[in-house]
């Protein structure tokens, strides 16, 4: 369980530059989110985020730093009703040419949809040996947060944690670093 939940983590920080924009806020409450990586091994299991203005923030700026540092090229474009992003990120030693497309009203539903090519670095576990990739995020308002819920809480695979606590533990923006 927890080298699933270690791969799902490296998975989001891998989309990090072309899914962590300066998106709209979600409306508050409770997401369901989808992962589907086409030519992948990994199957990616839903997760839930209990979220209000400022958790929805916290958890929008994932990889932030990272791109900052590490991205020769970050092209945001509002095109009509979308957002698309062209990236070329340097993560380790390996190259990230990402391309990602957004649609959805932030409101009920949204849609992430992210096409990488990797040269360079060391392989990765469940990855095409080529280096492409596709994925695509999906995000579905279900509602209110449960009552045993807090802003922040995110239950992925069954795990439940909270933005607030990975932060502390990563020194991510917002967070004390360790």
């Amino acid at each position: 369980m927890h080298r699933r939940l270690s791969l799902i983590v490296l998975a989001l920080a891998c989309a990090a530059p072309a899914a962590a924009l300066d998106l709209p806020a979600r409306k508050p409450g409770l997401w369901e989110i989808k992962i589907a990586m086409e030519g992948r091994k990994i199957q990616m299991p839903a997760s839930q985020h209990c979220i209000d203005a400022e958790t929805d923030k916290m958890m929008n700026s994932i990889g932030g730093n990272m791109q900052k540092e590490a991205c020769s090229k970050q092209d945001v474009q509002k095109v009509g009703s979308t957002i698309v992003v062209d990236s070329v990120c340097k993560i380790g030693q390996a190259t990230s040419t990402s391309h990602g497309v957004v649609t959805g009203d932030f409101n009920s539903a949204y849609t992430i949809k992210v096409t990488s090519t990797r040269e360079g670095g060391p392989a990765v576990p469940g990855m095409p040996a080529d280096g492409s990739s596709s994925m695509t995020i999906d995000g579905k308002w279900l509602g209110p947060c449960a009552a045993d819920q807090k802003p922040g809480d995110m239950i992925i695979a069954g795990r439940k944690m909270n933005i607030r606590d990975l932060q502390n533990l990563t020194g991510m923006p917002g967070g004390a670093k360790k």
